[in-house]
């Protein structure tokens, strides 16, 4: 199921920054830190009440402004608003109502989105409601006040904005595997999807995405059926640098969010960098299945040590996904593009599969008789058991006698031994630690 997505909109320094942080902050939110995500992240995922939704920062829409960079920002903007199922409209209520918030009022009239009205700043509301009611005259609906640095009448508004979430996010049963294609622009994301459906003659047709209005393409490969969800043409004629990668982040955290697996696409010419870290990092966060597909490996130099070489510095930048399956390719020659389907099918495999409670306890036995647990001030951590109770990713639940005990070395051992006898290549694991008493 996809998460509800929110784009926070309005003009500069009405506080859409200031309301994101503190939406995504630990007192109302859970939110993971993710290695390779670097914390100025313009998304975050946030929990309320039994809500689960991914919220979007965008910069300020200046609708008539002249300015490159101002122009640059509404773009983006408008694509968080195209992307959004709900789209929370910033006002400043110490500024009053201006011109300006008539012509967002306006975008998003004709963008036919849900909308809910937040007037920020309203540090007293006895005393500045009068002025609130003045957005009214936006015709966008009723104006909710709210102080973000207050943290005032922010629960009020979250109950209004989770109101109007779609009631069934789901999309139509659907068994075929969703791949998602991810990666900077130009490292040939559309070559990969284009050259595999030039070269093999298969059967294609282009289906309606979701409420992101994505195109996902279906590929059919020896008789097996596969979407591709592709996040190419992210770039706009605007190069600036930044907005570029706002582009990329925000298609790409829509369509990891409805992938089963995700190839993460490099370009072999320009080698593993820290912006592909942070692409690859929305998708660990999410627990999706994983594959690093190094592109226009047909351009680079090589001798008998290259792939190896190029492995070892993707592990070292990727540090934080050494579960991943890495593949050489060439989308121009087609170069091992038939490999791919077979890692896929691997990848897919592994995210489903499950291990007997018995045979998980026999591996735990004899992990813990080969390694002692930790133990601090004379006190030992004891694991009773594991148990998996859940797929895509798989998830263990281990249970011990004191979980602070359990440091993240000894639960990364844990890990290599089920990796050793399983494999589980390509996908994370995620492994949860519960208290017991002692009988």
């Amino acid at each position: 199921m996809s998460k509800p997505v929110v784009a926070i909109v309005g003009r500069p320094n009405v506080g859409k920054s200031t309301l994101f942080n503190m939406m995504a902050g630990k007192r109302i939110a859970i939110v993971k830190d993710t290695p390779g995500v670097t914390r100025d992240r313009i998304y975050a995922d946030v929990s309320w009440l039994n809500y689960q939704f991914t919220i979007m920062d965008t910069g300020g829409i200046e609708p008539e402004s002249n300015n490159q960079m101002l122009r640059s920002m509404q773009e983006q903007a408008e694509m968080a608003i195209e992307m959004a199922d709900v789209v929370l409209f910033l006002v400043d209520v110490k500024q009053g109502l201006v011109d300006a918030d008539f012509r967002v009022a306006d975008m998003l009239r004709r963008a036919h989105k849900r909308v809910v009205l937040v007037v920020n700043k309203v540090d007293n509301f006895e005393k500045m409601m009068p002025d609130v009611y003045e957005f009214y005259n936006l015709g966008i609906g009723e104006p909710h006040p709210v102080s973000s640095i207050g943290k005032l009448g922010i629960g009020d508004m979250l109950d209004e904005l989770t109101a109007l979430f779609p009631e069934n996010l789901e999309e139509e049963e659907d068994e075929r595997p969703r791949v998602a294609i991810i990666g900077k622009p130009n490292v040939g994301k559309s070559s990969i999807i284009n050259k595999l459906l030039g070269e093999n003659r298969v059967i294609v047709s282009d289906v309606a995405g979701t409420t992101r209005d994505a195109v996902d393409t279906e590929i059919v490969w020896n008789e097996k059926e596969y979407v591709f969800i592709d996040t190419a043409g992210l770039r706009r004629k605007n190069k600036i640098k930044e907005e570029i990668e706002r582009y990329s982040i925000l298609r790409t955290v829509s369509a990891v969010e409805r992938a089963d697996v995700v190839v993460l696409v490099i370009d072999a010419t320009d080698g593993v960098t820290e912006q592909d870290a942070k692409i690859a990092g929305i998708a660990h966060d999410r627990g999706r299945g994983i594959i690093i597909a190094v592109n226009k490996w047909d351009a680079v130099e090589k001798d008998n040590h290259s792939i190896k070489e190029y492995t070892r510095n993707i592990r070292n930048v990727l540090s934080f996904m050494p579960y991943a399956e890495i593949i050489f390719i060439s989308a121009q020659t087609g170069q091992r593009l038939p490999k791919l389907f077979d890692l896929l099918d691997v990848v897919i495999q592994n995210q489903q599969l499950r291990v007997a409670t018995g045979v998980l306890n026999d591996i735990l036995a004899e992990a813990v008789a080969m390694q002692q647990p930790p133990s601090d001030k004379g006190r030992r951590l004891k694991i009773f058991y594991m148990t998996q109770v859940s797929i895509k990713p798989p998830t263990f639940v281990v249970f011990v006698n004191d979980k602070r005990l359990m440091h993240f070395s000894y639960t990364r051992y844990l890990e290599n031994k089920i990796r050793e006898a399983f494999g589980f290549g390509g996908t994370s694991l995620k492994f949860l630690i519960r208290e017991r008493k002692e009988k």
